[in-house]
């Protein structure tokens, strides 16, 4: 997990670690041999791979754990609730609802623009797109929906938000996916991506359906 960290940070300061010579300290003995480490393990070969470029600059030292405490103190140290936190809430304004949990992908705002795409071109999404913006129920809209799309939306499964469709179950509302190369992106987000390791089936499938709902 401590090698994991070390890759997610590097893509996170990329831009400000670019080209200058940095020290990565750590208490994890691991990650000081993870760029010349000989090993047939395939996660840490991908991790080797995402930071070979940051090789020549990057100087990765051991600090042991016992006296490394000045980092738990950054962690745990709360700040006051007061105007020069930059996290201030002043007491009289509505809670935000708070992040508890956050996925890294390489998705990015073009992946969304080609889910849109993909609705014209299959007639069940189109017909949701337009009932679902209209918010009425047409009922020759509705009845040209095939079966299974059409017992989904007499549910209420579906909803629309930015131009795309969301299913909504139980536990989750996730967003609808038409195209097979969507889909094959999610599948690869959920199972090959350096973030996520190669997961189990198992594991993979509940991690797609937390992702994106399509039929079958």
């Amino acid at each position: 997990m401590e090698c994991l960290c070390l890759v997610w940070a590097l893509e996170k300061l990329h831009y400000y670690l670019d080209g200058s010579a940095f020290e990565v300290i750590t208490d994890f003995n691991a990650v000081k041999s993870l760029l010349n480490m000989e090993t047939t393990n395939r996660h840490m070969l991908r991790w080797q791979i995402a930071i070979q470029k940051y090789g020549g600059n990057m100087t990765i030292v051991h600090k042991a754990g016992n006296i490394h405490k000045n980092a738990d103190g950054i962690i745990s140290w709360a700040l006051a609730n007061t105007s020069d936190n930059p996290a201030y809430v002043p007491l009289e304004a509505e809670p935000q609802i708070p992040i508890e949990g956050i996925n890294i992908t390489d998705i990015g705002t073009e992946f969304f623009e080609k889910v849109r795409e993909s609705y014209e071109q299959d007639k069940n999404c189109h017909i949701l797109t337009s009932l679902l913006d209209k918010d009425c129920k047409d009922t020759f809209l509705v009845n040209e929906l095939d079966e299974f799309w059409k017992n989904s939306y007499s549910e209420g499964r579906f909803h629309l938000f930015d131009g795309i469709i969301y299913h909504r179950n139980k536990h989750s509302c996730v967003m609808t996916l038409c195209s097979r190369l969507r889909i094959n992106t999610i599948l690869h987000e959920c199972h090959d991506s350096i973030y996520y390791v190669h997961l189990s089936e198992y594991r993979t499938l509940e991690r797609v359906k937390n992702c994106a709902w399509w039929p079958s």
